[in-house]
């Protein structure tokens, strides 16, 4: 079933607040809607798409995006329209707090296989895990085709959740500590830790621990990846209510969680490039790089941020959208997505949305 549905956004200022997010909210994410959007906020942004129901990742192929919604559905936009996909899973996605579909990211050769690699928490009758797959695009329907990873620990939240595939054609994913804080340091436990694979879903033979997915560890719950031009990682990660940072990423290095936060130091343990302190809450999400410099959707912070490599400063560029949580870049222009539906925030009328800014009119 599609309809048609043509909206026009007022401005607003998002307050945070709360309401729950389960199985039964929004059913109608099942069928496959189209919606026009006309939209534009001010002389540098503007909206590209939006009833959008919890999104969680931006992907991009020539001119059409595809985004995830944590509630099962991908959204592909193209020449103004947008349509709600359904995602068949051979689990079900679980509605615990901040679980459910999260990363997404197509095929280098999506254009030939219409495969993408997708990042879902599911629970069964064994428990709650979150695993990695692939899915086909059959038509209007993207269907799991086959497992990579399974047996992520998750709990009641920190879940991690983001995939990326880095510059030298590998498949990364961030995991959380699944609220399980001692296994963030255990190097037998997939949670807590940034993964490498290849895309196939075997082990890289230059990981850093022999026979190992495990790239970094010590994280408590990291949600974004992005690599400069050079090749260096980055990672964003939510700190313990506050103290959250920006991480350059390097091969086989502890991060200290939860040993270390913030600015502390010990020896062996790495300290971010970046931290909000222990008086700041940013709960960064997504990033992207261009130009020197990180672009991070802060959820929380309700802003994406900016953070300069070179300088060693940080600002926001965007406020008063509410919480921010994913960003791509092409070219001069940055795309995010609100997420003000995902149970912690005020959503306005037609949110969520995917928003376009364009870079070079910053001052």
């Amino acid at each position: 079933m599609k309809k048609i549905i043509t909206v026009n956004v007022i401005m607003m200022v998002l307050l945070v607040g709360c309401s729950k997010f389960n199985e039964t909210e929004k059913n109608e994410q099942q069928e496959n809607t189209v919606i026009e959007v006309t939209n534009v906020l001010d002389e540098n942004t503007s909206v590209v798409a939006d009833e959008l129901n919890i999104p969680w990742s931006i992907d991009k192929k020539d001119d059409t995006f595809y985004l995830s919604e944590r509630t099962g559905s991908i959204v592909k936009i193209e020449n103004g329209e947008v349509e709600r996909q359904k995602v068949e899973l051979e689990k079900d996605l679980a509605t615990a707090s901040e679980a459910g579909l999260l990363g997404f990211v197509l095929a280098p050769d999506f254009q030939q296989s219409n495969r993408a690699y997708v990042y879902y928490t599911y629970k069964d009758d064994t428990g709650q895990f979150n695993r990695i797959v692939t899915v086909q695009q059959q038509g209007d329907i993207w269907k799991e085709e086959r497992l990579l990873l399974d047996k992520i620990p998750s709990g009641s939240y920190h879940h991690g959740g983001r995939l990326k595939i880095s510059p030298d054609g590998k498949l990364y994913a961030t995991t959380g500590d699944a609220a399980k804080k001692p296994i963030a340091q255990d190097l037998n436990s997939l949670g807590g830790k940034i993964l490498r694979m290849n895309l196939d879903g075997s082990i890289p033979a230059d990981n850093p621990f022999p026979n190992s997915y495990i790239y970094s560890y010590g994280h408590r719950n990291p949600q974004g990846l992005t690599w400069s031009d050079d090749g260096a990682m980055y990672a964003s990660e939510h700190g313990n209510n506050a103290n959250d940072e920006i991480n350059l990423i390097e091969a086989g290095q502890n991060y200290g969680w939860p040993t270390i936060e913030g600015t502390q130091q010990q020896s062996g343990l790495k300290t971010p490039l970046f931290t909000s302190g222990s008086d700041t809450t940013w709960a960064p999400s997504g990033m992207d790089y261009v130009d020197g410099k990180l672009y991070v959707a802060a959820l929380r912070g309700q802003a994406v941020i900016e953070f300069n490599l070179t300088t060693g400063s940080h600002r926001n560029v965007v406020t008063n959208i509410g919480r921010i949580r994913d960003i791509f870049i092409d070219g001069d222009q940055l795309y995010f997505i609100s997420n003000n539906t995902d149970g912690r925030g005020d959503a306005l009328e037609n949110d969520d949305k995917l928003y376009q800014l364009n870079l070079s009119q910053l001052n």
